[in-house]
């Protein structure tokens, strides 16, 4: 399964292929030919073969905040990483007292890997996956005892994998799915 791309893929695109053509790159009919099918791509793929003699697709502001490392480091407050949000490739989160909670169930992933290292003093972290999406404990993490994985290992087709970095301390790592509904 492809993924598929966005309309600000699409103008990011088009943007490319008028400065294409304003640099001389590509003459206008070749211009108007490449930004019909730019408008009408619906993958990643279609968009990237339009602009690859160009040097590539440029990357959208999307993606460009999807490849950072979300920091999440409550202070004495619960936090919760909820809601509609766009999933980088890393991910840390750190809790001394405070429970942390990293629900990905709305979350727009582009990844097919992300990796989640979590560690934890007298504080928990909880992480809620879609049903789907795989989790796995890498072999580095400490203290395994206080990780409890109840997601499924093996993610579906096309659904991403969770790779989690457990450090904790006395307070556990704690990994569910969803439930339906």
């Amino acid at each position: 399964m492809e993924a598929r791309a966005g309309d600000s893929d699409r103008e990011a695109v088009a943007e490319q292929l008028r400065v294409a053509a304003g640099d001389g790159r590509i003459d206008l009919g070749e211009l108007e030919e490449r930004l019909e099918q730019a408008y009408a791509a619906r993958t990643y793929r279609e968009l990237d073969a339009l602009v690859a003699d160009l040097g590539g697709r440029a990357k959208t502001r999307e993606e460009s905040a999807a490849e950072e490392v979300l920091v999440l480091r409550p202070r004495m407050n619960n936090m919760v990483q909820g809601g509609r949000w766009s999933v980088p490739r890393r991910i840390v989160a750190e809790t001394k007292l405070s429970l942390l909670t990293v629900d990905f169930s709305e979350a727009v992933c582009p990844h097919e890997e992300i990796t989640v290292t979590a560690s934890t003093g007298l504080g928990h972290i909880r992480l809620i996956v879609p049903r789907g999406w795989g989790v796995r404990i890498d072999p580095s993490s400490t203290n395994t005892g206080n990780i409890v994985n109840k997601a499924a290992a093996q993610a579906e087709p096309g659904a991403p994998t969770l790779t989690v970095i457990g450090h904790p301390r006395s307070g556990p790592i704690r990994i569910k799915q969803r439930r339906r509904g």
